[in-house]
């Protein structure tokens, strides 16, 4: 557990409670606590939304983290290009459908096909 809370963080505000934390602090805690049991598969349906870039940053460094420490495999939804960056494989989603896969994705790699995704 203290391995945890180092890599939040949050050390310093353990004896806070959550409306005296940030909405990052908050999120970092919420990525703790699933984190905390070393669950094999974790879901996060837009881990980072509503935070601002610094937090952002903060939260998917952690999850990758958590994905190259632990051994642990994280399945995250969302339509944040600088998001899935922080990812091993993105798959882009249309009306239900897988209809592309990205390897080794970057920013612009999503960007880009995003901006033709549809021509």
């Amino acid at each position: 557990m203290d391995l945890i809370i180092d890599t939040v963080g949050l050390r310093s505000r353990l004896d806070h409670k959550p409306s005296e934390l940030s909405g990052g602090q908050q999120q970092r805690v919420a990525c703790a606590r699933a984190l905390a049991s070393r669950p094999e598969i974790i879901f996060a349906d837009e881990p980072t939304g509503n935070l601002d870039s610094r937090s952002s940053t903060e939260i998917l460094t952690f999850m990758r983290q958590a994905v190259d420490s632990y051994d642990q495999t994280i399945v995250m939804v969302t339509h944040d290009p600088y998001s899935a960056s922080y990812a091993d494989r993105v798959l882009v989603l249309a009306d239900g459908d897988i209809v592309h896969e990205m390897t080794e994705p970057n920013t612009d790699k999503i960007v880009d096909y995003m901006r033709n995704f549809g021509d």
